[in-house]
């Protein structure tokens, strides 16, 4: 097959940093513009980035990254960089993700003991975790992000288009929802961090035995914000008493004074992220034509269920039941 211009300025950049002997075989893309190569010889291996502009933009990652070894975490090296054309070379950290090791029976509580010690030495870290110009992901940027359940979901669910007044129900409830958040450090959040995204690398020690990958969306907001990402997986049925476990050690080693408020923040930030993906997954399927998100949705909406019980969101919960009845929370196969 002809290679594009693309293949062309990626064989350049390549040989550039010193790898032109090596064999390149695509790893993966993901649901950006973004692509993955490895590059093998006998001495080593190492992973491009392909990342095209303008649709993508590896100065985030590049700088977010280097920031986090600087913190004592595992994420990739950049080895060489062409932010211009959208090319980084990163440090090979195979193929164990957190999702083919949990598959191959690996110990489900060592590897989420790990992940939350990442969480709880960025939280340590105070404001040294926090880089200047990131994002919020707090208040009006919360519920924004929380609108795909009404917008997308409900007239799914109902077949007919959400009138604008529940919008603004549920808007209303949402501020007063997060009224009662009690005050907490803010902390960067990685924003997606799940097992896809995780790599297990037993022989690094302690904390950085916990590979990052996908940190390029980072903001800063409620440190519970990735706990709940981690632990209230919506592909994944994490043991109950894994994540009581990993709920207490997060409290426990970051030093929190306030667990009940911890606690709050927790179901909070879980029922805003499982309302922003219960939408995602009916978005996906009507927009993108991508139906096999549908077979989550039964999952995601257990556990958004169980975070509305909490006392902080009756306002939800309450606009939740009135517009979307236990019947029409079922739509997608079983889980």
């Amino acid at each position: 097959m002809a290679k594009s211009e693309r293949d062309h300025l990626r064989a350049e950049f390549v040989s550039r940093a010193g790898w032109g002997d090596a064999g390149e075989r695509l790893l993966a893309g993901d649901a950006s513009f973004r692509k993955y190569f490895r590059l093998s010889r006998p001495r080593g291996s190492a992973v491009v980035m392909d990342a095209p502009p303008p649709q993508e933009d590896v100065r985030p990652f590049v700088q977010i990254g280097r920031h986090l070894i600087g913190l004592g975490l595992s994420a990739p090296e950049i080895i060489a960089e062409d932010v211009e054309h959208g090319f980084l070379l990163l440090e090979d950290f195979g193929d164990d993700t957190y999702a083919q090791v949990l598959k191959a029976g690996g110990d489900e509580g060592e590897l989420y003991s790990r992940a939350t010690d990442v969480l709880v030495t960025l939280y340590r870290a105070g404001e040294r975790s926090l880089l200047p110009g990131l994002g919020a992901y707090t208040g009006d940027a919360l519920i924004e992000a929380a609108l795909l359940l009404p917008e997308w979901y409900l007239p799914e669910a109902t077949g007919k288009p959400t009138p604008p007044e529940e919008i603004e129900c549920y808007t209303a409830a949402w501020h007063q929802c997060l009224a009662a958040l009690p005050p907490m450090t803010e902390t960067l959040l990685l924003r997606d961090y799940h097992k896809d995204n995780l790599l297990w690398l037993p022989a690094r020690p302690g904390v950085r035995a916990c590979g990052l990958l996908d940190f390029q969306d980072a903001q800063r907001g409620h440190p519970s914000y990735d706990l709940v990402s981690l632990i209230e997986d919506a592909r994944r049925d994490v043991a109950p008493a894994v994540q009581a476990a990993c709920l207490d050690r997060y409290i426990g080693e970051a030093g929190i004074a306030d667990a009940a408020g911890f606690r709050t923040g927790f179901a909070l930030m879980a029922a805003q992220r499982h309302a922003r993906i219960i939408g995602v997954f009916v978005r996906l399927l009507r927009r993108d034509g991508k139906p096999d998100y549908l077979q989550y949705l039964p999952r995601v909406w257990r556990m958004f269920e169980r975070s509305l019980q909490h006392e902080a969101l009756s306002p939800l919960r309450a606009w939740v039941d009135r517009l979307l009845p236990p019947e029409l929370r079922r739509i997608g196969a079983t889980s």
